[in-house]
Parts: C-alpha cells; structure tokens; sequence
C-alpha cells in the first residue's frame, strides 16, 4: 500500500491498522469515515509512529487517542 497517496481508502487502512495495534477498548469510537482527508500527512505522521514502537504507557496512548480526536472532521 503506498501511504504517500491521499485517499480514503489509505485512511481506512491506517485506522485499522492503529487500532489494531493499540488495542483501543472503544475502537468503535474511532470511525475511518470520521477523518478528512486535509489533515492526511497528520495522520500518516501519527501512523508511522504508532507502527515504529513496540508497546506504549498509558499516558502516550492517552496522548494519541487526544491527537486522533483533533484529526477528526
């Protein structure tokens, strides 16, 4: 998948893939469909790193699930 394309498509992906990884109890709160597409290089920044660390504390899912919902349309 080439993530340096802005599309809907990428986002659903990146979504998945970052709830899958964090393991979000209330993943149902955060909807692919919820996310514009203008802010796509803020996300794919957010994805990157979510995918390049191994686990998280509690304070920088916190964090991430806090950035996620400034992503949101």
């Amino acid at each position: 998948m080439d993530l340096r394309e802005n599309n809907r498509e990428n986002i659903e992906y990146m979504i998945e893939a970052i709830k899958d990884k964090l393991q979000f109890v209330n993943a149902g709160a955060i909807n692919a469909k919820s996310f514009n597409t203008n802010k796509y290089d803020d996300l794919v920044e957010i994805y990157e790193m979510i995918m390049s660390k191994p686990n998280f504390s509690v304070s920088e899912l916190d964090a991430i699930a806090s950035e996620l919902g400034k992503l949101r349309a």
